[in-house]
This record gives structure tokens, C-alpha cells and sequence, in this order.
């Protein structure tokens, strides 16, 4: 009888994580295809960060575009002014009060600026994170990714959506400081230069190549 029992508690177990399993494939799936739908984005942002005290710390608003493959630009107002730009290979992380610019890799930039997901390749979600949905009356969605990878700089990331339209992202990190970030004045898919990702500098400021 103990065998038996073992065997079908075994069975159960087995059952449960392929279900979950088949679950977090079916949200990744149906997350990269609302994402990729996504030819172009953009919109204005508030964003919010606040300690493990749930206290927030900063607060700043800015605006963002991302348009497939790969361009993405980010620039958030003074007195926190700051600019991330992407082509698709590389970031710059532009801050004009440093006087300063860092090129990073594309890769290494993603875990600290989530929205880069905005512009980039949606395939290989569920190799790089376990995500999960939630569902809220007919129109709200919710995804959660998960890295899996140790190192990555967040514990967790939550998209938010209504009627196939990204709202919100929240970003919760190993110390547990949470960023969270509302968009507001949404276009989707409507035309964007290419100049717009553009990132212009003075030819004063210093330059940094990040770790390759």
C-alpha cells in the first residue's frame, strides 16, 4: 500500500507540474504575441520608486518610443534628466549633469530597463523568464516574469494590460525596492522615424564602454 501510494502521490506531483508547466508556456506565448504586435510605442511615463518600507523615494515623468527591431529611446525630465537609447545592439545611458555616456551591450542593459522588451525579440521569453497570468473581468491582464537567471537585477517584473494595451510595469528587485512605472497618452504602431533614436551629445562629454 505504501508503494502504491507513493506512486500515485509521484503521479500527481508529475501531473500538477506539467500542467504548470503547459500554463507558463501558454502565458509566454500569448504575452510575446501582444508584445510583438507592437510595431512601434509610445507614450509618457510616470515613474515611482519606493523602498523595502513601501516608502517612495523618487518620483520622476518622462517619455519613451521603441519600434521593432531593436530602437528604443527613453528620456526622463529635469530635474532626474537622463536619456537610454538602444539600436538594437547597444545602449547609451546618457546623463547631461555628469556630463557622461555609457555604451553598454544590449544584454547586459535589459535586466536594469525592462521596458527595452518594448523593442526587442519576444521568442525566447520563456527560456529567459517563468511567467504567469492573471486575469481581471474581461479586459485586464496581468503577466509576471520571473527571471530565471541568478543573476539577473530584479526578482520580478509585472506588465499590465487593458484590452491588449500596456498600462503599467512594476519592478520589484532583491532588496525589495519596487519601481513602478504608469503610461499615459499611449500610440500604438503609429509611424516613427528612425532619427528619432538618435542619441546627441556634446562631443565634451565623457564616454564609457561597458564590460563586453
Amino acid at each position: 500500500m505504501i508503494k502504491v501510494g507513493r506512486t500515485i502521490l509521484a503521479t500527481a506531483a508529475l501531473v500538477l507540474f506539467s500542467a504548470a508547466t503547459w500554463a507558463q508556456e501558454q502565458a509566454a506565448e500569448r504575452l510575446a504575441d501582444t508584445l510583438s504586435s507592437y510595431s512601434t510605442f509610445q507614450a509618457g511615463f510616470t515613474q515611482t520608486v519606493a523602498d523595502d518600507q513601501g516608502r517612495v523615494i523618487q518620483q520622476t515623468s518622462g517619455t519613451l518610443k521603441a519600434k521593432r527591431p531593436g530602437l528604443f529611446y527613453w528620456e526622463t525630465e529635469p530635474p532626474t534628466n537622463q536619456f537610454i537609447v538602444s539600436n538594437g545592439e547597444t545602449v547609451e545611458l546618457y546623463d547631461p549633469d555628469l556630463e557622461q555616456v555609457t555604451i553598454q551591450d544590449l544584454d547586459e542593459q535589459v535586466s536594469t530597463t525592462p521596458a527595452l522588451l518594448l523593442s526587442g525579440e519576444t521568442d525566447g521569453l520563456a527560456e529567459t523568464y517563468e511567467i504567469t497570468e492573471a486575469r481581471y473581468g474581461d479586459h485586464t491582464r496581468e503577466y509576471t516574469l520571473v527571471p530565471r537567471s541568478e543573476d539577473s537585477q530584479f526578482l520580478s517584473l509585472t506588465l499590465t494590460f487593458y484590452d491588449d494595451e500596456l498600462q503599467a510595469m512594476r519592478l520589484e528587485d532583491s532588496l525589495g525596492q519596487r519601481t513602478e512605472l504608469e503610461f499615459g497618452n499611449i500610440r500604438i504602431n503609429q509611424p516613427v522615424p528612425d532619427v528619432a533614436f538618435k542619441l546627441d551629445y556634446p562631443e565634451s562629454v565623457d564616454v564609457i564602454q561597458g564590460m563586453q
